[in-house]
């Protein structure tokens, strides 16, 4: 059975930062993703990994910086210079696709539960 489990959200001040991990049980997925959502809003993509390389939201790129441990089978979401807008709950999700179809479109196979990332003005 596929599990991607998130870890690493917190409460933070503007400005800090945080590492977000997804674990990927089973399989190393060639096409895997952050997505994020706040209560109310439409899941939105953050950024994702393929084959082809990397993309990411224009309301976070230069701020963070998604990468992969092959070894660990593991994602993360390096996010730097936090911002309160960028408190929700985040998203790993994971497509066995070579190539990210779905991009920053919250089309993919598998997710994770969430993990909450606060942001305090």
């Amino acid at each position: 059975q596929v599990q991607l489990v998130e870890s690493g959200g917190g409460s933070v001040q503007a400005g800090g930062s945080l590492r977000l991990s997804c674990a990927a049980s089973v399989y190393r997925y060639p096409c895997m993703a952050w997505f994020r959502q706040t209560p109310g809003e439409e899941r939105e993509g953050v950024a994702y990994k393929d084959k082809l390389g990397t993309n990411y939201a224009d309301s976070v790129q230069g701020r963070f910086t998604i990468s992969q441990d092959n070894a660990k089978n593991t994602l993360y979401l390096e996010m730097n210079s936090l911002k309160p807008e960028d408190s929700a709950m985040y998203y790993c999700a994971a497509d066995p696709s070579v190539i990210c179809g779905g991009g920053l479109v919250p089309k993919y196979k598998y997710w994770g539960q969430g993990t909450q990332v606060t942001v305090a003005s």
